[in-house]
């Protein structure tokens, strides 16, 4: 009788072992399946509306009357290696944001037909170089309009509720409006209300983009317009100029206190809109004060830029109706923080997204 209890007990820790082990097998089969859905989702998005400083290929090639420089060497010398429709001689701010988001850069709306619907998984470029929120001195789509693109293809199933709940988008202004202010009105009367007006429509562009259900978007101050190549040329690049820094100042401070507002009207638990400091980047470079380690990179003269034309008539790419090139380009790119009288180089954006990192780092995928 004993033994036959015993081997009852025996039977039955068999069975007991039997049962845990299929358990764990069951167990370990969900981890990772579950892992093998986390590894093949997709990837966040990212779309970006706004202008050179965001383009990565929207402005019209060399076929067309509009066509723009820089879709002309020497620009993307550095990326792709020949004219990529960058304004810098590689990548640009879109390019190093898609980077930390650990994306590919996303297609740019001109060309998103001629990809493979896998390459939309990384979002898309609307921004086009020269834009701005009313009308600039180049013909592209502003703002409204490039929003207006993205509507139509969500509309059209082109994305989905869930990628626009799951992306980030980047809304860059960099000052094309006031180029063309000050081009229409040379003493620059009545400025600031313009200012006020560009940040308002700034302001509704960025409401109307949230209300398609983004969660994260990315907004630009506008960088010293003052410390641009266009500005102290006249001064030989030895320094800025006052009332361009301060036309930005008081546009940034207008931009400041409306994200402010936008944020204490949405919910959530971390800023669904995040303000990019690009104006104290360039000028912490400038004033080399970025607090970045030595050695990370040496700008020299930080104002003076890369590629320039060779008289105040000419500019970066121009050539003349032989082919003559009507620019001169420094020996080191890498020593440059600015490309041309506009734009940084790859290594000056670099340093630029180097330092916006801390900001970076609020966005939550």
């Amino acid at each position: 009788m004993f033994f036959l209890r015993w081997c009852m007990t025996m039977k039955s820790l068999k069975l007991l072992q039997l049962l845990s082990f299929s358990l764990c097998l069951i167990a370990f089969r969900n981890v990772v399946v579950e892992g093998l859905r986390n590894d093949i989702r997709d990837p966040v998005k990212l779309f970006a509306f706004g202008d050179s400083y965001a383009d990565t290929g929207n402005t019209p090639r060399p076929t067309s009357k509009t066509a723009s420089s820089s879709w002309k060497v020497p620009y993307g010398i550095t990326f792709p290696g020949k004219p990529s429709g960058r304004f810098s001689d590689g990548f640009v701010l879109t390019d190093f944001l898609a980077k930390y988001l650990r994306l590919k850069t996303p297609v740019t709306y001109k060309s998103w037909k001629n990809h493979g619907r896998n390459r939309l998984k990384y979002g898309m470029n609307f921004a086009y170089g020269g834009s701005g929120v009313f009308q600039t001195l180049l013909p592209y789509p502003n703002m409204t309009e490039q929003i207006d693109f993205f509507q139509q293809l969500v509309k059209h199933h082109v994305f989905t509720s869930h990628d626009i709940q799951n992306a980030v988008v980047l809304v860059q202004l960099s000052g094309n409006d006031y180029s063309y202010y000050a081009s229409e009105h040379p003493n620059l009367a009545g400025i600031q209300a313009y200012a006020e007006n560009v940040v308002a429509q700034l302001v509704k562009n960025i409401e109307r983009v949230y209300s398609f259900g983004v969660k994260q978007i990315l907004v630009s101050n506008i960088e010293p317009l003052g410390c641009l190549p266009g500005s102290t040329g006249s001064l030989n690049y030895t320094e800025c100029s006052a009332s361009g820094n301060s036309l930005a100042v008081f546009h940034n401070s207008l931009l400041e206190q409306a994200v402010a507002k936008l944020n204490n009207e949405t919910k959530g638990n971390y800023p669904r809109i995040i303000l990019l400091d690009i104006f104290d980047s360039f000028l912490s470079i400038i004033n080399n004060k970025t607090g970045l380690p030595s050695g990370d990179f040496n700008f020299g003269n930080p104002l003076e830029p890369c590629c320039i034309g060779v008289n105040s008539s000419y500019f970066c790419a121009s050539t003349s109706e032989d082919g003559e090139k009507l620019y001169t380009l420094c020996g080191n790119r890498k020593a440059r923080f600015f490309w041309d009288t506009n734009h940084p180089t790859q290594e000056g954006w670099r340093v630029v997204t180097t330092l916006l990192r801390a900001t970076f780092s609020k966005i939550r995928i």
